[in-house]
C-alpha cells in the first residue's frame, strides 16, 4: 500500500523547498516541480487514512496490531500536512493574494484526481487480486486438508 513515512519525508522536503523559494523570492510559477511533489505526498497520506479506515481482509487478521500503528503514523502525518497547508496558505495568500490560494487548491484537486487514475486505481486492481488469490490458496488447503480428514477416518475405518 501507500508508506507514509516515505509520504510524510516527500512532503516535509518538497514543503522545505517551497518555504526557502518564496524567502529567496521565487514566484510561485518557477516552484511548479516542488509545488506537485508536495501536493502528491499530501495526496498520498490522505489515501493512506482511507486504506487504514477499510484495510484489507488478511492485514484485519494476521496483522491487527500495525493496523493500530500505522493508523497513529497516519495521524500524526496528515497533522503534519496540516500545519505544512496553513503555513503555505498563509504565504502564498500574504504573497499572492486569495485568488492564488484558490487556484492552487483547484490545481491540487486535478492533481489528486490524475493520480487517482494512473497510481491508485491500479494499487486498489493489484490489492484486490491479491486478496483473491490468498483467498483460493487459503480455501484450498482448507478443502485438502478436509478431503484427507475424511479420507483417513474413511481409510481407518476400512482397515
Amino acid at each position: 500500500m501507500i508508506e507514509v513515512v516515505a509520504a510524510v519525508s516527500a512532503a516535509s522536503s518538497a514543503f522545505s523547498a517551497i518555504k526557502k523559494g518564496f524567502e529567496v523570492g521565487r514566484d510561485i510559477e518557477s516552484m511548479a516541480g516542488d509545488m506537485g511533489r508536495w501536493m502528491g505526498a499530501v495526496s498520498d497520506i490522505k489515501k493512506a487514512e482511507e486504506y487504514n479506515k477499510k484495510p484489507p481482509l488478511f492485514k484485519k487478521l494476521f496483522a491487527s496490531g500495525s493496523v493500530e500503528e500505522e493508523a497513529m503514523q497516519i495521524f500524526m502525518a496528515k497533522k503534519k500536512a496540516e500545519d505544512m497547508r496553513a503555513q503555505l496558505k498563509t504565504i502564498i495568500t500574504y504573497s499572492r493574494g486569495m485568488s492564488a490560494w484558490e487556484e492552487l487548491l483547484k490545481t491540487e484537486g486535478d492533481i489528486r484526481k490524475r493520480r487517482q487514475k494512473a497510481i491508485y486505481d491500479q494499487k486498489e486492481r493489484q490489492r484486490f487480486w491479491i486478496e483473491l488469490i490468498l483467498s483460493i490458496i487459503i480455501l484450498s488447503a482448507t478443502a485438502a486438508l478436509l478431503v484427507g480428514g475424511i479420507w483417513w477416518l474413511w481409510d481407518l475405518k476400512n482397515s
